[in-house]
């Protein structure tokens, strides 16, 4: 049996089931977490080199959250890792650095509209998924192109909520307080305040598998997940963050939540992963999210110096070699 979803995503796209050869239904989950997102880049260059093609030709569905999702937008619109790790560098360091809330939030529309511009769902190659968190209503908003991944109201489904790739980035990264949580309308007219994905599932594994076995309804055992995780760090040192509230008098008075914050995302993405393995030990998961406890690689996700996130990059490459074996048995 031969299960494929298109490439193309359409509204009225479905899943169909042939009588041919069974084959497995690859899935990439990649977390959020701002400017650590250079270690899954350092991941997926040497998964992409592995394989010898862009990453979307190696997987069926893509999901992201935060800057998760950008990096999953851009390889399902088709772009080789190289070109999603050259606008990271270009983008991601004016973003981390601008001094307040507002010249963080302003970046990033520039960084989402630069580079996704009014391009729709229909760029997609392959299945996709943008976590982010509807606010008001405190649930998850999960922007998809494809009505298979719909679990209920397929009548009214409408691709991304009707709203461009960029508005989808710019709500899935909007971690407030660090950004402005950000207003998008609806196809149907509702204006919905959405904010980051991460407040919801910074780890979007569990969701991705879900759209396979619950929407798609997909057999657990023909399924093939990658979840790339952030890496995880010391803190920077006190005086480091003593620097950047000199630069920021603006943010001190959101330092407390923005610690919180931090301990928020990670116990999520833990947590995640935790339920993952409950609801899902039967679906093949290769998880990578190492540790790194040298004190040179303190950092955190409004890391903006560029040879620190080269040291990520890094750091993801050689998190791939402690896995390629398991990663070829499952792309190859």
């Amino acid at each position: 049996m031969q299960t494929t979803i298109s490439k193309t995503p359409d509204p009225s796209d479905s899943i169909s089931i042939g009588s041919q050869e069974r084959r497995s239904f690859r899935i990439l989950a990649l977390d959020g977490g701002g400017a650590k997102g250079f270690y899954t880049i350092g991941v997926l260059s040497e998964i992409e080199a592995m394989t010898g093609k862009p990453v979307h030709e190696s997987f069926d569905l893509i999901f992201g959250t935060s800057t998760g999702a950008i990096i999953a937008a851009l390889l399902a619109r088709g772009e080789c890792v190289e070109t999603v790790h050259a606008l990271y560098k270009q983008h991601v360091p004016t973003i981390m650095k601008a001094h307040d809330t507002t010249g963080r939030t302003r970046a990033l529309h520039k960084l989402a509209n630069d580079v996704f511009k009014d391009e729709r769902y229909d760029v997609f190659k392959t299945g996709i998924g943008i976590v982010a968190t509807n606010w008001n209503d405190e649930r998850p908003m999960i922007f998809k192109a494809s009505i298979g991944q719909a679990h209920g109201s397929k009548g009214s489904f409408v691709p991304f909520f009707g709203v461009s790739i960029a508005d989808a980035i710019i709500g899935s990264c909007s971690a407030y307080p660090f950004f402005d949580r950000h207003m998008i309308q609806k196809a149907n007219g509702d204006h919905v305040e959405v904010a980051d994905g991460g407040f919801c599932a910074n780890n979007p594994t569990l969701y991705a598998i879900a759209d396979a076995t619950s929407a798609l309804e997909l057999p657990a055992d023909t399924l093939r997940v990658v979840s790339l995780g952030v890496g995880a760090y010391p803190e920077p040192s006190v005086w480091k963050r003593a620097g950047r509230l000199l630069r920021n008098w603006a943010l001190m008075r959101h330092v407390p939540n923005a610690d919180f914050l931090q301990k928020v995302l990670g116990t999520n993405t833990c947590s995640m992963e935790v339920l993952r393995g409950v609801l899902f030990k039967r679906v093949p998961t290769i998880r990578i999210n190492e540790s790194f406890v040298e004190p040179h690689m303190a950092t955190d996700l409004l890391e903006h110096d560029l040879k620190k996130l080269n040291r990520l990059v890094q750091k993801g490459r050689l998190s791939f070699a402690a896995h390629e074996s398991k990663l070829r048995e499952f792309l190859n």
